[in-house]
């Protein structure tokens, strides 16, 4: 791409990205803190890609997406999931009418622009299927019929790494299906006090003006992926991605660590994820910088390690640092 190609999309970028700062200022008269989470969860938003959030309770993960929410205008459903939770109370359900002998459709909360799915590892594997359905096809099968979802259309799941009594292992190809797997932290200790001084009355008045719509949102979608990424760049994701199948190859220390590499899935979320976030930053181009910024959002629940790994005390996280740490940056 030309010089004065990449200025123009650069100038384009930066006007139509204005939204991006008020949006963030109006999250955060509510969310104290919690840039990083705020700004991935406006990755996901842009990208078209679900997030998962792991957490301990009470920093904000459910308060976060509502208030998401409401500052794109879009409809919002909190689904808690439980052990007891059916595919039916989740997608929706035929209901018989005995004065004609029909069924008519009741159509279930998955019908929203933003599915908060609170606590998803709670939900046995009838539901976690009819949730991978609709996150990977964006359609739900009710019966015999086909219901396409509303566009945008984006979930964003929490679950508690603490307790894990009554909870099921997400299946790996629905961990998948995430774009981007964050860990949210606790607050420091300004931000503490400040949340102290904001949230600890017994009637809040904080309200969310709209700040754009979910039409918009696709509109900046289309931006986002016009955002110039340079052959170079696409070589170095693909590397980054390659070196967690043979780390030999790309001599990174990693021997005995991976059980499993990241899939295709993790090229394309990372690309879409670093424009995403180059959009965010008012570019209309990517840098090495803005790949190892979300990369390891996108790459830690793709790679799996081994029980030697795992008894060692080396995590996923720990394998996809070594591998950006290792891998030339072009």
């Amino acid at each position: 791409m030309k010089q004065e190609d990449i200025q123009a999309l650069n100038d384009k970028v930066r006007r139509e990205s204005t939204f991006v700062g008020r949006l963030r200022e109006e999250m955060h008269q509510i969310i104290v803190g919690q840039e990083y989470l705020v700004d991935r969860l406006l990755v996901g938003l842009l990208a078209d890609g679900h997030v998962l959030l792991e957490g301990v309770p009470g920093l904000a993960k459910t308060l976060s997406v509502s208030t998401l929410a409401k500052g794109i205008q879009a409809s919002f459903k909190r689904i808690q999931f439980t052990p007891d939770l059916l595919p039916a109370d989740l997608i929706g359900t035929q209901i018989y009418n005995p004065k004609d002998s029909s069924f008519s459709v009741k159509k279930g909360p998955i019908f929203a622009n933003l599915i908060l799915a609170d606590e998803i590892n709670r939900a046995p594997s009838k539901v976690q299927s009819a949730l991978l359905e609709a996150m990977q096809e964006r359609q739900v099968t009710i019966g015999e019929e086909t219901f396409k979802l509303p566009a945008p259309f984006l979930v964003l799941a929490t679950q508690n790494p603490i307790e894990q009594e009554g909870t099921y292992p997400l299946p790996e190809a629905q961990v998948d299906r995430f774009m981007l797997k964050l860990r949210v932290n606790y607050p420091n200790k300004k931000e503490e006090l400040e949340i102290l001084k904001r949230m600890a009355k017994v009637e809040k008045k904080l309200e969310v003006q709209p700040v754009i719509t979910p039409e918009q949102i696709l509109g900046a979608r289309k931006i986002v992926d016009e955002i110039y990424l340079d052959e170079k760049l696409e070589a170095y994701i693909v590397d980054l991605v390659m070196a967690s199948r043979e780390p030999a190859a790309y001599k990174v220390d990693a021997k005995g660590h991976i059980e499993y590499g990241a899939s295709p899935r993790a090229t394309i979320y990372l690309t879409l994820a670093a424009k995403a976030y180059a959009f965010l930053q008012g570019r209309g181009y990517v840098t090495p910088q803005d790949i190892k910024k979300i990369g390891l959002d996108v790459l830690r629940h793709r790679i799996i390690v081994t029980y030697e790994a795992e008894a060692d005390n080396i995590t996923s996280e720990d394998v996809v640092n070594k591998i950006f740490d290792t891998v030339v940056v072009p």
